[in-house]
């Protein structure tokens, strides 16, 4: 069982610094030094021509230990070009997100990072200062709105991924599968003659790395039912979400899905030593045939090995009536830290802006862009009508009851409790719906804790 602590930071970090929107220094011109000055709002930076002049050494925090030394250092390098003074080092950490959860205690983590999952957004503000007001970057920056809180923007992601299934095309054409699966069962099946057919493993559940097990929380809502308003909103009001129904849609659909492709042995033999670095390559390489990922990792995959052609993005196999859906929604979102200096606030503001409008992140990561109205990347050329949506925001005064609804009942929330679905159907501990039944009652429980209504 994982810590439950990292679910949460629960601490009272003061702001020490207090951000107001307004221009780099009232007449367009350059700012060498933010004294006296009050850090812009990321819509007020003009790239290229605010701050030219500002000296500053900053360092953001990644996950990316792949491609920290290349790509990223880069990246650096081409921002230098028109901001000479500012120097940007990049710090790739290993185990990310429960690193990164611990170092923001005590504020000694840099200038930049993604926002780990452990910090609830009724805690942005503990740690990280706005970019700007809800109201006018929603209408310039996809999926804000998940790191929003109180009108006020604290992550923007680094762009977005679609939800969906990774897989080798090679190794399912020779398993003779000529149309992608749409329901849980059909999946299964082809799955069955992936094993029967190949040498693959027909499905890589990435149990040992942890992190990867939790992407399959993020299929129980668009994916599940079609519905953006259903996580954020009609879930929390649910009366035994993880009930089956006839359709086999819904939370209880996608651990199905897991639960069966574990019960009938279609996955690694032995999961708690699956290796996520290495199996990037192996899928390439035509060793595993599938992995439940966000379409981010397509680019990883390809680049990976020497058969890039070979790996292609499915929807997610759940059909609601004759349609499916995905979600597409951001990946980590860039923070700067309320405890940097003004100076490297502000400089942290005009690398990320760079970032997300003049660098070619997203090409080379192959995600959505985070600026709106920009093309959908070729990995999510199999989604052809598929709707592609994205959660509704909570409604008001419930911003924050999703994280504490699914963290009081620990269910949800990370990679735990999606693991307890791989152990029950590898050591046959109880079946699934015994296993949804707890669940619900969790659920209730938390439901009843936080005095919510049941309206579904």
């Amino acid at each position: 069982m994982k810590n439950k602590k990292l679910l949460s930071l629960g601490l009272a970090v003061s702001m020490v610094f207090t951000m107001t929107g307004c221009g780099s220094n009232g007449d367009g011109g350059d700012s060498g030094s933010s004294k006296n000055t009050e850090v812009p709002t990321i819509d007020k930076i003009k790239l290229g021509e605010d701050y030219k002049d500002l000296k500053a050494d900053i360092t953001i925090l990644t996950d990316r230990t792949d491609i920290v030394d290349t790509t990223y250092k880069g990246y650096a390098e081409k921002f230098k070009e028109t901001y000479p003074n500012i120097n940007v080092t990049y710090e790739a950490i290993t185990d990310y997100a429960e690193s990164v959860t611990l170092r923001l205690t005590n504020g000694d983590w840099g200038d930049i990072c993604f926002i780990p999952d452990s910090v609830e957004k009724s805690e942005f503000s503990n740690y990280f200062i706005p970019f700007g007001d809800h109201s006018v970057l929603n209408n310039t920056y996809n999926f804000v709105t998940e790191k929003t809180y109180d009108g006020k923007v604290y992550g923007i992601p680094n762009g977005g991924t679609a939800g969906g299934v990774a897989y080798n095309k090679k190794v399912w054409k020779e398993a003779g599968i000529t149309e992608l699966p749409k329901t849980p069962d059909e999946f299964i099946k082809d799955l069955q003659l992936i094993n029967d057919k190949t040498d693959a493993i027909p499905l890589y559940t990435n149990f040992s790395a942890g992190w990867t097990m939790g992407a399959w929380n993020d299929y129980v809502g668009i994916a599940s039912n079609g519905d953006p308003d259903y996580k954020n909103n009609k879930l929390l009001h649910q009366k035994d979400p993880f009930t089956k129904n006839e359709e086999n849609s819904g939370p209880y659909a996608v651990f199905y899905t897991l639960y069966e492709a574990v019960k009938q042995k279609l996955v690694e033999e032995d999961p708690a030593s699956s290796d996520w670095e290495s199996s990037k390559k192996r899928i390439n390489d035509g060793e595993i045939a599938t992995m439940v990922l966000g379409s981010w990792c397509v680019n990883q995959f390809k680049d990976a090995g020497k058969h890039p052609e070979d790996i292609g993005y499915m929807p997610f196999p759940i059909t609601i009536g004759d349609k499916q859906a995905a979600a597409s929604g951001g990946q980590y979102a860039y923070a700067i830290n309320n405890k940097a200096s003004a100076d490297n606030q502000i400089a942290a503001m005009v690398y990320v802006k760079w970032l997300l409008e003049e660098s070619p992140i997203f090409d080379d990561e192959g995600s959505i862009p985070a600026l709106k109205g920009k093309e959908l990347p070729e990995s999510l050329s199999e989604f052809d009508g598929v709707e592609l949506l994205s959660d509704n925001a909570p409604a008001e005064g419930e911003e924050s009851l999703f994280d504490d609804i699914r963290n009081t009942a620990e269910v949800l929330s990370g990679d735990y409790p999606v693991t307890e679905v791989l152990e029950a159907a590898l050591y046959g501990k109880k079946s699934l719906d015994d296993l949804m039944k707890e669940w619900n009652q969790k659920w209730t429980s938390a439901q009843e804790s936080y005095s919510v209504e049941i309206t579904g």
